[in-house]
């Protein structure tokens, strides 16, 4: 069955992120594709150090926990990154992990290429675009295809909870969602 990951970039459990990621992978499973949220709580990602080590590993020098997620990423259809602002731009773990996960598929495989997906961004206040913005360079860079929804990727919240009542947000997100399942099944036809 085909396969959705979604990536969780907050180190909170059952945050804002992973709630409004869970409302996704609720809509890509009613279009009955297999979901896998992959949480931050508890990693310790670091940034790419430029060993260039990754062409002849497959996978990245450095063990924190990222090349499992890479392995799930190559098993998958379609991939996507859920970002908390903490401060008008997308968590530093989060790029890098991004970043190194797009060298290591550069460098060996081009894994990336063709997986449906793309960024969501939650946030109290401000930085959702810039942070939309900062990830969508990634999908891109990385030959991805990333389709649209009836707004941006972005839903406010502070409190844990909050973006259960930004129901705009919550809509297109679930869009999305619908979106990349239904173009995963077409591109399979």
């Amino acid at each position: 069955m085909k396969k959705v990951l979604l990536l969780c970039a907050s180190p909170r459990p059952s945050g804002n992120t992973y709630q409004v990621l869970e409302e996704c992978a609720n809509a890509i499973e009613d279009e009955g594709l297999d979901i896998e949220i992959i949480s931050f709580v508890g990693k310790n990602i670091r940034s790419c150090i430029a060993c260039g080590r990754c062409g002849e590993l497959n996978e990245c020098s450095m063990n924190d926990g990222l090349n499992d997620i890479i392995t799930k990423i190559r098993e998958s259809e379609g991939f996507i990154v859920g970002a908390p602002v903490y401060f008008g731009t997308a968590r530093g773990d989060v790029m890098s992990a991004l970043q190194r996960i797009g060298m290591v598929s550069r460098a060996s495989d081009n894994f990336l290429s063709w997986k449906v997906g793309g960024p969501i961004a939650v946030a109290r206040r401000g930085g959702h675009t810039a942070t939309i913005q900062e990830m969508l360079m990634f999908f891109f860079i990385n030959d991805m295809i990333v389709p649209g929804s009836t707004y941006w990727n972005m839903v406010f919240g502070h409190a844990p909870g909050d973006v259960q009542n930004d129901d705009e947000g919550m809509q297109t997100i679930r869009r999305f969602g619908y979106n990349v399942a239904n173009l995963i099944k077409k591109i399979s036809e």
